[in-house]
C-alpha cells in the first residue's frame, strides 16, 4: 500500500491507493530450539533463535509460512519508523504475532530517505543496522520473515521511463547491499522484489518490459551475493502487486524464463472497488463483489499454483475498513462475509496469505487487538467456514406496530443450529420459525427482545451453526431518521440529523437535471468518509470540502440519504461562492 498514514494523534489519515484469509495450507515442519548468541533489544546481534527446518520446496515453503502479518506503516513509514504514529518496533511485538498464530512476518522497508539518491547509492548504515535488528528478533521466534523495497517504487523506481539507467543502477545498487548484508540469515527470510511497481509516463509494453528487468536484474543481483542466497525464496511481483490475469501471464513468463525452483509470485487483493471503499452503491458485499474475489483466487491458483509457483499474497483486507479514526464506511457484517469468503478462497486455491496491517488490527503500544472479535473472525478463517446472513441487523420501527422481520441465512456449507440471546436458547416456533434458509423472528419473540423500545439497539442474538462462529444480530428500534435546515460553507458544513436508531449506509447526490454531482462524477452514489460522513453522537452528517469543490455555483443538488434499514431521506444543497443552504424535503 501507499501512503496509508496513521493519523499523529488526532490528525487525518492520509490518502489511501490500491494496489486482497488468513489459512493453515499444508504443514509447518517441526520446530527444535537452537540458540545463538543472545542480544538486548538494542544490541544488533542475533538473539536466541528458533531454528525453523525450511522444505526443500518452495511450494510447501511458502505453504508453512500461512498465516502471513505485515508490520505496515513502520519501516516502510516516510522519512522515519514512527512518522506515520507507530511506535518502534520492539521484540515482544513479534512474541505477540508468534503466539496468536502467524507463522510470517511481511517486513515493508522504505530505503529512500536512508540511502545516497547519487552513486554508489550508499544505504545508511544506521538505518540498515535497525532493519536487521528488527528481522532478527522476528525470526529469534521462528517466523518466516519477508523484507522488500516498498515506497521507494513510487518514490524513485517509478521514473524508469525518463531516468531508466540511473533508476536500474540504483536499484541493484540496493539489492546489492541488501542482499549482502542479510547473505547469512536462514532460508526462512525471503526477499520481494519491490512493492506495487508502478511506472510514470509509460506504454502497457514499456511496463511489462520495466517490471521485466527489474525482477530479472534482482533475482541476477540477489543470487550474486552467495551465502544463503543461493537459493533463498524470491518473491516477483505484477505490475501494481495486481491479479489481473495479463499482468499475471507476464510475470509466469518473467518466472519461467529464470528457471528458478526458488521463485515466488506475489500480489495483492483489496476487493472490489465500489465495496473496498463503499462508493458507486457498493454497501453490500454482493454478487459483484464476490465475483471479483473468487475470480482472482481462480486467476491466482490457475496461472501459477497449479504450475508448481507458489503464492504469496503479500497484502489484503479493504482500503477503508477498519479505520478507528472514521465511522466505518463498510458495514461490520458485510466486512466480515468478505473475510469469510477470502478465507475460504485462499484454501482452495492454495494460496498464502498476509493481512495488512498499517494500525488497524494491532494496536503496537499495548500489543492488543483493537477488535478482538474482528480478529477472531479473521482467525477463524484460517481453518473453517462460518455462517452467515443477509444482514447483522434487525430494524424495528418505533412507530408502529411490531411485525415479524425475516433474514436469509447463508450457511456456506455448516447447518444452522438456532438461535441464543447470551446463555438463553430461543425456541424455535415460538421466537422464530427457519423455512429452507429463511429465518423469521416472531412478533412475540421482537417484542420481548425490544423492550421499552428505545431506539438503538436493544438486544443482540447469536445465529450458531454446525462450525466456525455465530452471526450476531443486532435487534434495532429504529424511526426514519430527520434532517434539519442549516447553513454552512463549503469548507465548513453539517447536517442536523436525528438518527433515531438507524445507521447511514450511503448517499446520493445529483442535479436537477439527473446528472451527478460530486468528486465521484461517474456515479450518483459518493464515497463514504470522502464527501460525507456520519457523526452520530454529534447528530450530524458532514458534507466535505472535497464534496463541494466538485458542486457547481447556484446549482441545486439533491442529496438523497440510505440508511440500512432501508429508509431514504431526501436533502437539499445549494452552494454559492462559500456559502451553502440546506433544506430538508
Amino acid at each position: 500500500m501507499k501512503d496509508i498514514r496513521h493519523p499523529a494523534r488526532h490528525h487525518s489519515r492520509g490518502p489511501g491507493r490500491l494496489a486482497a484469509l488468513l489459512l493453515t495450507l499444508l504443514a509447518i515442519v517441526g520446530l527444535t530450539s537452537g540458540t545463538t548468541m543472545a542480544a538486548a533489544d538494542d544490541s544488533p546481534a542475533h538473539p536466541a533463535r528458533t531454528q525453523v527446518r525450511v522444505p526443500a520446496s518452495a511450494m510447501d515453503a511458502v505453504a508453512a509460512m500461512q498465516p502471513s502479518w505485515n508490520l505496515g506503516n513502520t519501516l516502510d513509514a516516510i522519512p522515519d519508523e514512527t512518522s506515520w504514529g507507530n511506535p518502534p518496533v520492539t521484540k515482544p511485538l513479534f512474541d505477540t504475532i508468534r503466539a496468536q498464530g502467524f507463522h510470517s512476518v511481511r517486513i515493508p522497508v522504505t530505503w529512500t530517505d536512508h540511502q545516497s539518491a547519487t552513486a554508489p547509492y550508499t544505504i545508511d548504515a544506521t538505518y540498515m543496522k535497525r532493519v536487521k535488528q528488527v528481522v532478527d528478533w522476528a525470526l529469534a521466534d521462528g517466523l518466516y520473515v519477508v523484507i522488500n523495497v516498498h515506497h521507494d517504487s513510487w518514490q524513485w523506481i517509478a521514473d524508469m521511463a525518463t531516468n531508466h539507467d540511473k533508476v536500474l543502477a540504483r536499484f541493484d545498487a540496493s539489492w546489492s547491499q541488501i542482499a549482502t548484508t542479510f547473505r547469512d540469515e536462514p532460508r526462512t527470510l525471503l526477499f520481494e522484489s519491490v512493492n506495487e511497481p508502478q511506472f510514470n509516463n509509460a506504454t502497457p509494453a514499456q511496463k511489462t518490459q520495466f517490471l521485466n528487468e527489474l525482477n530479472t536484474s534482482f533475482h541476477r543481483v540477489v543470487r550474486a551475493t552467495g551465502g544463503g542466497n543461493t537459493n533463498r525464496l524470491l518473491a516477483l511481483p505484477t505490475q501494481g502487486c495486481t491479479p489481473a490475469q495479463d499482468l499475471m501471464d507476464d510475470l509466469s513468463t518473467t518466472i519461467g524464463a529464470l528457471h528458478d525452483r526458488n521463485l515466488v509470485a506475489t500480489v495483492h487483493y483489496y476487493s472490489w472497488y465500489p465495496f473496498s471503499v463503499n462508493v458507486a452503491g457498493g454497501t453490500r458485499y454482493d454478487a459483484s463483489a464476490q465475483k471479483d474475489l473468487t475470480d482472482a483466487f481462480a486467476r491466482m491458483h490457475d496461472t501459477f499454483v497449479a504450475k508448481g509457483i507458489p503464492v504469496y499474497l503479500g497484502e489484503y483486507g479493504t482500503l477503508s475498513w477498519p479505520d478507528y479514526n472514521h465511522p466505518d464506511p463498510i458495514e461490520r457484517g458485510e466486512g466480515l462475509k468478505y473475510l469469510e469468503q477470502l478465507g475460504h478462497q485462499a484454501r482452495v486455491a492454495g494460496v498464502t496469505t498476509a493481512l495488512w496491517d498499517p494500525f488497524s488490527y494491532l494496536n503496537r503500544s499495548t500489543l492488543k487487538w483493537r477488535d478482538p472479535a474482528l480478529f477472531a473472525w479473521i482467525k477463524s478463517s484460517w481453518t473453517t467456514c462460518s455462517g452467515t446472513a443477509s444482514l447483522d441487523k434487525v430494524f424495528v420501527a418505533k412507530s408502529a406496530p411490531i411485525t415479524a422481520q425475516s433474514l436469509t441465512l447463508n450457511p456456506n456449507g455448516t447447518t444452522f443450529r438456532g438461535l441464543w440471546q447470551g446463555s438463553r436458547k430461543l425456541v424455535a416456533g415460538r421466537d422464530y420459525t427457519v423455512s429452507g434458509d429463511r429465518l423469521t423472528l416472531t412478533p412475540t419473540a421482537l417484542t420481548r427482545l425490544t423492550g421499552n423500545r428505545a431506539y438503538g439497539v436493544n438486544a443482540t442474538l447469536q445465529a450458531r451453526f454446525s462450525r466456525g462462529l455465530p452471526w450476531n444480530i443486532d435487534v434495532i428500534t429504529y424511526d426514519t431518521p430527520v434532517l434539519s435546515n442549516t447553513t454552512g460553507t463549503s469548507g465548513s458544513f453539517a447536517l442536523p440529523t436525528q438518527y433515531r436508531g438507524d445507521v447511514l449506509a450511503t448517499m446520493e447526490a445529483a442535479y436537477a437535471d439527473g446528472s451527478n454531482a460530486g468528486p465521484a462524477d461517474w456515479t450518483p452514489y459518493q464515497q463514504f468518509n470522502q464527501s460525507f460522513s456520519p457523526d452520530y453522537a454529534g447528530g450530524r452528517i458532514t458534507l466535505t470540502s472535497d464534496f463541494f469543490k466538485a458542486v457547481h455555483d447556484n446549482a441545486p443538488v439533491t442529496l438523497k440519504f440510505h440508511f440500512w434499514s432501508g429508509a431514504i431521506v431526501t436533502y437539499h444543497v445549494t452552494k454559492s461562492g462559500s456559502s451553502v443552504t440546506g433544506t430538508a424535503s
